[in-house]
């Protein structure tokens, strides 16, 4: 007899364990896979019982589920099965709304998740922006002709003669952020596939302790917006082994001010630090990885190792045009590819930018230092640029092992020899003409270039001048550069100075040029 109650007993706890960590299957709470019942209540529904239980896996079986805007809760780990699609509804009214000062009704996208710990989004289901119901497919978005008349071309920049060439297509009123987390701890997202979102895809904001892996971030190269991975105000962030492929920035990352609301929520005024992304593969219409921009707050400590950079506008961005610093940076062992473009895409084919210039009146601007690159290997249609300013020098900035190829565009008559730093103040300092050396350096204090070989190949363009150009400069070191000034400008330099002091160069030639 008391071996039978020990047996009932122990068989009861196992049947209340089971029941309590069995996953709940939307299917049961009145999902419908018929890709056309909108299942926003009944997948909620499964979310909320699955918090209320103490947490566990809500499980999206294959199959197609039309929803509106859902919000994960803490201890709860949503699990796609392969074949799974979670699809965003093409009518505005099913995603909840939110008002955001200046801006007036904006709607969230699939997911908004805020105040919870200890949640997850794995399997190998996808989840869908269905943008094809949120643009305007024959229309594009171009730059009107205040914004281009400093460039070389004036109104002919970036023209295309028919068809909308690289677009950007021209949004309607759309859901924003696809998948949101706010203010959560303990974030995983793992093996899922992030598609055609309408606005930015995935973003983190305030968040700490988060892990992405191995996950598919693929919207329309065509979609203005739509980021793949955007981390402001967020503290120890993994991204890796992930494939994200983006009309805008694949990852962005920055510190945004207390003042900043976005996505219908104040963001506090956290730094952004501790970030590694490490083994991806990263292609956008806009920049590859960016970092800072404007109503930042500080981003510092990021490191960027084994990824690739291909078809994109511009490579690495780091941007300074407001408070706060950007500081603490590596990049190494990357490979980069940028070209031109037309149409409405910020950056001109430049494998690397750095620039830090006024964006906003009545600030402190902050500073970018301490950045390091080391073995990069890179090939572009625009120079490499540092670009600082007498307000906010650029410091101790150093380049080891890069090798850099600059190519000839067949984008040159109508979009080359420009410099784009948009998002500052004044007209003329937004896209303008200007002469493209293979490395240019404005207002920058200890520069350190090592083995650098640059390499100019079918550049045709007179506005293709110096090998590299260093302006209002202080402590510029250069070892073992081998490269040459452009082959098709006879005026050019190999090394050209401008106003500044403390130059050392290893060339037994001398082959330096001064202002």
């Amino acid at each position: 007899m008391k071996k039978f109650l020990f047996l009932l007993i122990c068989g009861f706890v196992y049947v209340t364990a089971f029941a309590q960590f069995k996953p709940l299957n939307i299917i049961d709470y009145g999902a419908v896979a018929d890709a056309k019942t909108v299942n926003t209540l009944a997948i909620q529904k499964a979310i909320d019982m699955c918090n209320t239980n103490g947490g566990g896996t809500v499980y999206v079986p294959a199959g197609t589920f039309i929803t509106g805007t859902l919000s994960l809760k803490s201890n709860v780990n949503l699990h796609l099965e392969n074949g799974a699609l979670l699809k965003g509804s093409n009518r505005l009214s099913d995603y909840r709304s939110y008002t955001n000062p200046g801006f007036g009704t904006n709607y969230y996208g699939v997911l908004y998740t805020e105040n919870a710990h200890d949640v997850s989004i794995t399997g190998s289901g996808e989840i869908n922006g269905n943008d094809a119901a949120f643009f305007e497919w024959d229309k594009a978005k171009t730059i009107d002709s205040i914004g281009t008349r400093f460039t070389r071309q004036k109104n002919n920049y970036r023209h295309v003669s028919s068809g909308i060439g690289d677009g950007p297509v021209v949004p309607k009123e759309r859901p924003h952020q696809m998948v949101i987390f706010s203010n959560c701890e303990n974030v995983v997202l793992r093996d899922v596939k992030l598609l055609n979102s309408a606005f930015w895809t995935l973003h983190f904001a305030d968040c700490d302790a988060v892990l992405v892996s191995g996950i598919r971030v693929w919207s329309n190269f065509m979609v203005p917006n739509a980021d793949g991975i955007d981390v402001t105000s967020c503290t120890n962030v993994t991204i890796s082994d992930c494939d994200i492929r983006t009309g805008d920035d694949a990852i962005a990352i920055v510190g945004y001010a207390s003042h900043f609301e976005v996505a219908g929520f104040k963001n506090l005024r956290h730094i952004s630090e501790n970030i590694l992304i490490n083994n991806c593969n990263l292609q956008s219409y806009s920049s590859g990885i960016r970092i800072g921009f404007l109503d930042q707050n500080t981003v510092r400590n990021v490191h960027v190792n084994n990824v690739n950079i291909t078809n994109s506008t511009r490579g690495i961005g780091v941007f300074l045009r407001d408070e706060g610093s950007l500081e603490n940076m590596t990049f190494s062992n990357m490979y980069i590819d940028t070209k031109l473009r037309t149409g409405d895409w910020w950056g001109n084919g430049e494998p690397i930018h750095i620039s830090a210039i006024r964006g906003k009146d009545k600030v402190q601007l902050g500073k970018i230092h301490n950045i390091k690159f080391e073995n990069i290997i890179c090939k572009g249609e625009n120079g490499l640029i540092i670009y600082g300013t007498d307000e906010s020098l650029i410091e101790d900035i150093s380049f080891n092992h890069v090798n850099f190829e600059l190519t000839d565009s067949k984008l040159n008559d109508v979009a080359g020899g420009n410099v784009d730093l948009r998002g500052v103040i004044g007209e003329k300092n937004q896209i303008f003409q200007r002469d493209i050396p293979g490395f240019l350096i404005e207002h920058a204090k200890n520069i350190t270039i090592n083995d650098f070989k640059l390499t100019w190949t079918n550049t045709s363009k007179p506005y293709f001048t110096h090998g590299i150009e260093a302006n209002n400069f202080s402590n510029l070191h250069i070892t073992d550069f081998n490269g040459a000034a452009s082959p098709v400008n006879k005026n050019a330099a190999r090394v050209y100075l401008g106003k500044g002091n403390g130059f050392i160069i290893d060339d037994p030639k001398g082959v330096v040029k001064k202002k």
